[in-house]
């Protein structure tokens, strides 16, 4: 039996056992709302409606998400460092370099800095 043949098989019967554990031993608790469909015209919770949200919480996971997904583009490099040679070399230092002053740039806008709405009491 080859590997491929084997993690066919396999990881089938492992999603089925797995998702049978989960529905043996979960608890089970329905109550109405959770039954009930979900529609929009449903009664908010109270303080839950909706209120002003700030887009520099997507600024900050969108600029997260770009320096997370370079790591992406680093890992080919790495695995293939001693083949590439010095122009490979170079391309990934100007990659960072680039990468550094976005960053740079993104810190000079004030583009991570989120305000706080709380209040603080001095006593």
């Amino acid at each position: 039996m080859t590997s491929q043949t084997f993690f066919f098989i396999f990881i089938p019967i492992l999603a089925i056992i797995l998702l049978a554990l989960n529905l043996i031993l979960a608890p089970h608790n329905p109550y109405q709302e959770k039954d009930s469909a979900f529609e929009c015209g449903f009664h908010s919770f109270l303080g839950q409606n909706r209120s002003e949200f700030s887009i520099s919480f997507f600024i900050f996971a969108l600029l997260f998400l770009l320096f997370d997904l370079e790591i992406l583009l680093v890992y080919p490099y790495i695995v293939s460092a001693y083949v590439n040679g010095i122009f490979g070399l170079i391309i990934m230092l100007l990659f960072f370099l680039v990468l550094t002053l976005g960053f740079a740039f993104e810190l000079g806008k004030n583009a991570l800095s989120i305000e706080s709405r709380q209040v603080h009491y001095i006593k």
